[in-house]
């Protein structure tokens, strides 16, 4: 009858071509199934938090981006006295700059002749350019560039001090930010037979054009490795069959004792803290002891370069001895 199709509950002849009228039919089944639980709001594209986790995302992809680009970049050299230290420290450099008209003096006819000794070449470029390389424009009319220093992996040192022949001696600094602590660190690792230094891959000193002076050119043969987490470069030494100490005020071990244990000899490794936090607390709950430098004045700590020499010496001194 014309009408009762849109009657409520109506339904339509088998073979009818218009199908059923009331209800779905089953067509809309999936549709109404259950999608699980409401994700976390952080996972949610049109929630605040999730906007802003989204955010944090690519600020901090920017900023890897960033420091894999000040890490991977030359690093320029300004001043008279800065770079010819850096030139009789024997820094590598790939390039010395020198402004067109600049006045001469025996500290650029050294540096001149220092780099073209060393095979570095050497550019006159308009004084422009060196604006450019400054933030204050004083670079004294010569700059030098020096490539991005190649670090070792931590693992590929170890590897490379087990196969010296030799007692392993290797050093990690753990978070030292000063690059003058670093140079003199490895000039001291250096001068007493060590194998090379460990920093950490973040939050540390790297080995600048200020470190390379401060190592008197000692940075050319003493490795420097970068390690993504100390506490497990520590655990991977101790693994490989060293004894590893750290230096800390509160030690419980005197320096004096380092004979008396027999660690000098055997394969060892330092872990130097900072001057004014010493060890992070993992670190020093890792290390097998924690050695302190006996003090004869109301100093109450060394600086960081300072203590590392001091031990790096004993250990020298001792193995002499063995």
């Amino acid at each position: 009858m014309a009408g009762n199709s849109s009657r409520r509950g109506a339904v339509r002849r088998a073979g009818s071509k218009k199908g059923q009228v009331a209800g779905s039919g089953g067509k809309r089944r999936r549709a109404l199934e259950g999608k699980g639980p409401t994700p976390p709001k952080e996972q949610r594209s049109y929630h605040p938090a999730g906007k802003k986790a989204r955010a944090d995302q690519r600020d901090k992809r920017r900023r890897e981006a960033q420091r894999r680009a000040r890490d991977n970049a030359p690093e320029n050299v300004l001043g008279r006295n800065p770079v010819l230290e850096c030139l009789r420290a024997e820094v590598p450099a790939s390039a010395l700059y020198v402004a067109v008209g600049t006045e001469s003096d025996e500290r650029l006819t050294e540096a001149v002749q220092r780099a073209a000794d060393s095979g570095i070449p050497i550019l006159e470029v308009p004084r422009s350019d060196l604006d450019r390389m400054s933030t204050n424009g004083l670079h004294q009319g010569v700059a030098l560039q020096i490539p991005p220093y190649r670090y070792l992996a931590a693992e590929d040192l170890l590897e490379r001090a087990l196969g010296s022949g030799r007692a392993p001696l290797l050093v990690a600094l753990d978070h030292i930010s000063d690059p003058r602590n670093l140079g003199a660190v490895v000039r001291s690792v250096a001068a007493f037979g060590g194998h090379g230094v460990v920093i950490p891959e973040r939050r540390s000193a790297s080995v600048t054009a200020v470190a390379w002076r401060t190592s008197a050119g000692a940075a050319a043969r003493i490795p420097v490795a970068k390690a993504t987490n100390m506490t497990r470069t520590v655990k991977a030494w101790q693994s490989a069959g060293l004894q590893v100490i750290g230096l800390d005020a509160g030690g419980d071990t005197d320096l004096d004792d380092l004979g008396r244990l027999e660690l000098a000899d055997g394969p060892l490794g330092v872990v130097i803290g900072s001057e004014g936090k010493g060890l992070s607390r993992l670190v020093s709950e890792t290390v097998d002891h924690i050695v302190s430098i006996p003090m004869a004045g109301p100093v109450e700590s060394l600086n960081a370069s300072v203590a590392a020499g001091a031990v790096l010496s004993e250990i020298a001194r001792l193995r002499r001895a063995y």
